[in-house]
């Protein structure tokens, strides 16, 4: 069983709103934080000094701050990313405020720099880099396409898939990263070949807007995405229907994220308010429920049950311990 010790929540504060919050979700970089404001991105090292998970001691470092130049809307980790070797690097991607997606490097000295990569012709929903080798990322857009570019220097096409609505949420599957999610707003989830560049599966909510989804690290046959009130679960190997799904929001769910040490543990945000809960499935019980002034991103951490939401100038950061 989860519950949430409400003595362990800290605070990460910017002197900027925060639209976008993100945890690495690699090995060799997964105490890093990254924060995306109007302006700037923020790379916060979240380490604890004892294997156990734990928020009481962990100490936060501000690691670079790399200029932006206008609002970031979401962030993706490369797993090219790296501080425990030679040479140190960070390096993701974005999404911004002018539909552009951009690849940021730095050697954490005096070199930074940022490349354009590709841009949509409507407001960009999500990003998600190819989690094997960072070579490439995929974007979804309102202008109804999933678009996966290459970085640049590669030999690798840009590859295209026209969506019959705007694309809500974009991910790669976990074990297999010639394959890709992508959900839209109309409540279908699809799922498509890089290599074929053809749609092999599709699942449906049976219900919209949906706003979210994401793929379970630890199963990836399954499935979960909020549309409109409710989250849905989905497991790919029985039906194109929902397993499961329960009433969370009642005016409207807009962010889900699974947990990325425990396959049966995820996260979502709504309305009314902004709120956010945390879900654990094998009792359908909510095992936190807190409302912060507004939510621009939903992360968790790669080993620890800790879950990052950006709210105002703040990244809030709760731990859910096993008990």
């Amino acid at each position: 069983m989860f519950v949430i010790n409400k003595t362990n929540h800290r605070t990460v504060d910017v002197d900027e709103v925060v639209y976008a919050a993100r945890f690495s979700p690699f090995e060799l970089s997964s105490d890093l934080l990254a924060i995306g404001t109007s302006s700037k991105i923020v790379i916060v090292s979240c380490q604890s000094s004892e294997d156990k998970a734990s928020l009481e001691d962990m100490t936060f470092e501000q690691v670079v701050v790399i200029n932006h130049g206008l609002k970031v809307t979401d962030l993706a980790w490369s797993v090219q990313t790296n501080l425990h070797s030679i040479p140190r690097q960070i390096r993701l991607f974005t999404a911004g405020g002018d539909r552009k997606i951009r690849l940021l490097t730095s050697d954490l000295k005096d070199s930074t720099h940022i490349t354009v990569i590709g841009e949509h012709r409507d407001y960009v929903n999500a990003i998600a880099s190819n989690p094997e080798l960072g070579s490439s990322v995929a974007s979804v857009s309102d202008d109804r396409t999933c678009r996966v570019w290459p970085i640049p220097y590669s030999d690798d096409p840009t590859i295209s898939f026209a969506l019959s609505s705007p694309g809500m949420a974009v991910c790669w599957h976990p074990l297999e990263p010639s394959k890709i999610m992508v959900a839209e707003k109309n409540g279908t989830i699809r799922f498509y070949s890089v290599i074929t560049q053809q749609a092999f599966m599709s699942l449906d909510c049976c219900q919209a807007p949906l706003l979210s989804a994401d793929w379970c690290r630890f199963n990836p046959l399954t499935v979960a995405a909020v549309a409109g009130s409710d989250w849905y679960v989905f497991d790919t190997s029985q039906s194109s229907l929902p397993l499961e799904n329960r009433t969370v929001h009642s005016g409207g769910g807009q962010l889900i994220s699974w947990s990325l040490s425990h396959d049966h543990l995820f996260a979502t945000t709504g309305r009314p308010g902004s709120l956010v809960k945390v879900f654990y499935l094998r009792t359908n019980r909510v095992i936190l429920s807190v409302e912060r002034k507004i939510v621009n991103g939903l992360s968790w951490h790669c080993r620890q049950p800790i879950i990052a939401v950006g709210s105002d100038s703040t990244v809030h950061l709760y731990l859910v311990e096993n008990v």
